[in-house]
């Protein structure tokens, strides 16, 4: 639900915020070790909204990513790894088009195109199909599931819809705002019972090509019909 805390938890990861406890990567090393550069190298993080950038074209918001690996000057495998990565998301079309101009689901798919030429060990999303439509949502999370597929990369996002968690993640991790929260696979989360507890919605859950999908049913106990004149 809103407020349990899934942007905090992810820029924890991204060491924006300082917990109080630890973030172990790679086996057990601590974040708090790592200098920053060390740690952009690991971890690729996509914010819910982006900063304004003017007379940024959207290949050089891309190449952005590349400057953990950067040293003195760009090399070809930089320029490449660019244009791969802006092929995959379907962007390569707006590679010199001002970054400002484009629309909130293309500066989206910049965004995440600049946190994948980072190449790094862990993709952090937060809320990537949030201003995406259906065909884009779909686009992104099957380019982002395909490279944990063939790569190294371990994606971790932030994601409202259930149903689309459930068709491209491996696990799922409910939340609760009282800091209560279950981890399991798409079957397990998507549990009538557990969705009921963790949001207070009821509902059925059914499977299609196997794949589990939450069916709400009736209205949320917690919001109530708006009173007419």
């Amino acid at each position: 639900p809103n407020g349990s805390g899934k942007t905090t938890l992810l820029k924890c990861i991204d060491g924006i915020l300082k917990p109080k406890g630890s973030v172990l990567l790679n086996g057990g090393k601590d974040l708090r070790t790592m200098s920053r550069r060390e740690t952009a190298r690991l971890i690729g993080y996509v914010p819910q909204s982006s900063a304004s950038m003017m007379g940024t074209k959207a290949f050089d918001v891309v190449l952005m990513g590349r400057k953990p690996h950067i040293g003195w000057q760009l090399g070809n495998e930089d320029m490449n790894k660019v244009i791969e990565v802006m092929k995959l998301l379907q962007v390569d079309r707006f590679a010199l088009k001002d970054f400002n101009e484009l629309s909130g689901g293309q500066k989206q798919r910049i965004l995440i195109a600049r946190a994948l030429a980072q190449e790094p060990g862990v993709l952090l999303l937060d809320e990537p199909t949030a201003s995406l439509d259906l065909k884009h949502q779909m686009g992104v999370l099957e380019a982002v599931r395909l490279l944990v597929k063939e790569t190294d990369v371990s994606a971790i996002m932030a994601i409202h819809d259930l149903n689309l968690a459930a068709q491209y993640s491996d696990n799922i991790l409910l939340l609760g705002c009282d800091g209560s929260y279950f981890m399991g696979p798409p079957n397990q989360a998507t549990d009538p019972d557990r969705i009921q507890s963790f949001l207070g919605v009821q509902g059925s859950t059914s499977r299609i090509d196997g794949v589990p999908f939450f069916i709400p049913r009736g209205k949320s106990p917690n919001i109530s019909p708006p009173t007419l004149p």
